[in-house]
């Protein structure tokens, strides 16, 4: 099965849907004209192997990258020249494990009770 991602005029996506192996050759037309979706339907890679990731809902598509980008994860962060999306300041490179405080703007240490 081949999937397809429906792309508005931003280039955000609207749906995906799945498209049969003998009709993966011409999935946008297919999608567009045969099942009168319309729109514009690019391709996409449930197992990640071309497109960098798999399309959902809300994704951008970067026509320059020819890559899916998930949306933007936090206000603060910004989208790279190779379509990734970095905080404000680094996260720490150690054995411990972080998470993003959109609020205070730092990366915070996981503190786990067992």
């Amino acid at each position: 099965m081949a999937h397809f991602a429906q792309i508005d005029e931003n280039n955000i996506v609207t749906q995906v849907l799945v498209v049969s192996n003998d009709q993966e050759y011409r999935g946008q037309e297919f999608l567009a004209e045969d099942l009168g979706l319309g729109g514009r339907w690019i391709q996409t890679s449930y197992n990640n192997n071309f497109r960098r990731t798999y399309a959902g809902i809300g994704y951008i598509y970067n026509e320059e990258l020819d890559i899916f980008i998930c949306p933007q994860p936090y206000p603060s962060w910004t989208l790279d020249s190779n379509g990734y999306w970095q905080a404000p300041i680094e996260m720490p490179i150690d054995s411990k494990q972080y998470f993003w405080n959109e609020t205070e703007q730092v990366w915070e240490e996981y503190n786990y009770i067992i």
